[in-house]
């Protein structure tokens, strides 16, 4: 299919071939009619994409700090890599459409093959021939409905929220600061709701068609004496409420505001201005109210809500980002508000990059702005062939490596190494939008892309899978890969849930009686850094004590990650690491474990101590905080055995104290031992020989995070059935005596 996307590092607007979006429960795919380019949101976009690099890092401060942060704890090399992959990645723009439903997802209701509907959401309304839209981010139209006027979807709700947010009655006066697209649609439902507006902006000609359409007077912002007018339009009270739906660096709307409101009266911002408002005389002697509104309204940002599809009762939250987008759709469709003169152009899809030049050159002048869709010549192929890359004089046949999933990890730390490993031929990639598949496909050199997971599970020149999803697939997919007979590499965690833990090992273990058994890894790099490498030499074998503080820092209780669903929340999916390198370390496994995590009012469990035993005697400690500095290292561990100590700071320095003089070693950059890990899978693949981790030392770490929250939840130290998760290549660091009876070398 075909969509429409801009790389940030250039600024291009292009129209390229991408599979289209996977249908995934509670999502809608939708085939387009038209949607609506916002030329304040998407132009500015645009136009920051076209600037120098200095002229990307003066607009976006913040994530030039990210960045140094990055180059601070990883080095140039992975700070490059970042960048590069943010600036290289091809974008989604638009956020507002309308048109047909194809297909519905598991736990939608409502709607069916056919539907008309309006759509909303940055990433889900795309200017694409198809989208996949949550089904609380659509909005069901009447038989019959003027799709071009419904493609104004997102931002009608926006614009009906900042009125809600202004809570005006019958007969008030609002005034309308910026009368672009947003600030004539708060004028004409304004005024559909018996509100009296004076609409107000700089450029006279969108002031002309206001005060013919949307307002019942219309002025230069910049008028003088606007103080005067509005007292004498309103008996000398003053206006009731100010709606800023302009878009400015300059604090001359919202001191504008204070001087046109009457005491307690209420400002809006809906658009993008600052907020540093004159305290005198206005806002403090006038008792002035400032309120933000929050995009199409409840809801927004909500993962719960969007994702998930957890509507809110309407007894408690009476107008949702759903219900604000219906709203609007009924004002359209019964007439009640004309939207027909806002559109002043369109553009056929192929056309599409013309209509961001028109925006960012101004050389005549626009309103809004639809694309069009030929809906009925487009064919959503979930497979796109990329041209062949130049062959490898290395390359063998049938050594394919296909990836699932390809995010921001995968792009840094996967990608790269497995691409540069020797006799490996890239095949097919699949992520969960078509634009980052063609992203990847193009910058690796993948041999197609995919929207269908299928396409890489069937392929016959595929027989390595690596799988970078979000967690909640990992198991699904790891289970599709093994029964295909694939070697897998999956990013941490295995799983989720002891359930799926047992699916996995079932069927792993069926897998190993196979002629050519498929290898199953996890992506638990630290034991292979350098660093970690030589301390686990200099220590030697033996029980060992092990303190390991983890500076995580916080993530947000509303992230994916911290969603027991979704990402299993940060003991299921990070704590694993340190697990697996204590594990790595001792050549034991943990038996019992009690963990006991600092009060939080959000319940993340991800401030904690965790005290492990190990079955050979070996302790450890694992204290990981969400709460510290952020100057401070994130990983730091200590390592004590027959009177050897090791320090190891960040996986850039080693200290090995007790064997002579004190030795000390420095990486110029921190090394977890990503590219390492990848060079051994991928060898192990090709039966050239590669150190694996051990199935029963993945089952172990895995075992271990499950009874952490167990102890967590009990207040109680948890043994762990370490012995029934023993593979074969493990039994023999045991005593005989350690293992089940029906396992024991002299067993009947």
């Amino acid at each position: 299919m075909k969509q429409l996307t801009q790389k940030l590092k250039d600024g291009v607007v292009s129209v390229i071939e991408v599979p289209p979006p996977r249908l995934t429960p509670g999502m809608v795919l939708v085939r387009n009619h038209f949607s609506l380019i916002s030329a304040g949101t998407e132009g500015s976009t645009v136009s920051a994409a076209r600037k120098s690099l200095i002229g990307k890092a003066r607009e976006r401060p913040q994530q030039v700090r990210q960045v140094l942060e990055i180059f601070k704890q990883q080095g140039p090399t992975q700070t490059y890599r970042a960048v590069m992959k943010k600036l290289d990645t091809y974008s989604p723009l638009g956020y507002s459409s309308a048109g047909e439903v194809i297909e519905v997802g598991s736990n939608v209701r409502g709607f069916s093959a056919g539907d008309l509907v309006a759509c909303a959401g940055a990433g889900y309304a795309n200017h694409a021939e198809i989208v996949s839209v949550p089904a609380h981010l659509c909005v069901k139209l009447p038989a019959g409905a003027d799709l071009s006027l419904a493609a104004y979807n997102t931002l009608g709700a926006i614009a009906l929220q900042g009125i809600r947010q202004a809570d005006l009655r019958l007969g008030e006066t609002c005034v309308v600061i910026g009368l672009g697209l947003l600030g004539q649609l708060t004028g004409l439902m304004l005024k559909a709701s018996g509100i009296k507006v004076i609409g107000l902006d700089i450029n006279p000609r969108v002031v002309d068609i206001a005060a013919r359409h949307c307002a019942d007077l219309a002025f230069d912002s910049e008028a003088p004496g606007l103080s005067e007018i509005v007292a004498e339009l309103t008996d000398g009270i003053g206006a009731d409420a100010v709606i800023i739906t302009a878009a400015t660096h300059s604090l001359q709307p919202i001191n504008l505001a204070g001087q046109l409101l009457r005491p307690r009266g209420t400002v809006v911002v809906v658009g993008a201005v600052p907020t540093g408002f004159d305290r005198e005389p206005h806002f403090y002697r006038k008792e002035l109210s400032l309120k933000m509104s929050c995009s199409y309204g409840p809801g927004r940002y909500d993962p719960n809500y969007e994702e998930k599809g957890l509507d809110y009762p309407v007894g408690y939250v009476r107008w949702t980002e759903n219900r604000n987008m219906r709203a609007f759709q009924s004002l359209v469709h019964s007439g009640r508000i004309d939207l027909s003169y806002l559109t002043t152009h369109r553009f056929k899809l192929d056309e599409a990059p013309a209509a961001y030049d028109l925006i960012l050159n101004r050389n005549e002048e626009f309103l809004g702005i639809l694309l069009e869709y030929d809906a009925a010549g487009a064919h959503p192929e979930r497979r796109i062939d990329m041209a062949p890359p130049k062959p490898r004089r290395d390359e063998p046949a049938g050594r394919g490596i296909s990836f699932i999933g390809a995010g921001s990890y995968a792009m840094s730390h996967l990608l790269p190494n497995v691409a540069a490993c020797d006799g490996v031929s890239l095949a097919g990639v699949v992520t969960s939008t078509g634009t980052s598949s063609r992203t990847v496909a193009e910058k690796f050199g993948f041999r197609f892309c995919s929207a269908d997971e299928r396409d890489v599970l069937e392929d016959e020149a595929t027989d390595t899978v690596f799988i970078a999803t979000r967690h909640d697939s990992h198991a699904e997919f790891v289970l599709k890969a093994l029964e295909k007979g694939k070697h897998v590499f999956v990013e941490k965690p295995l799983c989720l849930t002891p359930d799926e833990r047992d699916a996995i090992r079932e069927v792993y273990e069926r897998a190993q009686l196979q002629p050519s058994a498929p290898l199953l890894m996890v992506g638990f790099n630290r034991r292979y850094a350098p660093l970690a490498v030589r301390l686990k030499e200099a220590l030697g074998a033996g029980p060992m004590c092990l303190m390991y503080r983890v500076n995580a820092g916080p993530i947000p209780p509303d992230s994916w990650i911290q969603d027991v669903e979704l990402g299993g929340g940060r003991i299921v999916g990070e704590i694993c690491h340190f697990v697996d390198l204590m594990i790595y370390l001792t050549e034991s496994s943990p038996e019992s474990v009690y963990a006991a995590a600092m009060a939080d009012p959000e319940r993340t469990e991800d401030t904690l101590a965790i005290t492990l035993s190990f079955v050979d005697g070996s302790v450890g400690t694992i204290l990981y905080c969400a709460n510290g500095a952020k100057s401070l290292a994130k990983e730091y561990l200590e390592v004590y055995r027959a009177g050897i100590t090791g320090i190891l700071r960040d996986f850039r320095e080693l200290e090995i104290h007790g064997c002579g003089r004190p030795k000390r070693e420095r990486l110029f950059n921190q090394d977890k031992g990503q590219k390492e890990m990848v060079r051994q899978f991928v060898s192990a693949t090709q039966g050239r020989g590669g150190r694996v981790i051990p199935f029963a030392d993945i089952l172990a770490s895995t075992d271990t995070t499950f009874a952490v929250k167990e102890s967590l939840r009990t207040r109680s130290a948890v043994q762990i059935d370490g012995l029934r998760v023993f593979a074969p290549e493990r039994e023999s660091r045991f005593p005989d005596s350690l293992l089940p009876a029906e396992r024991r070398s002299d067993s009947a």
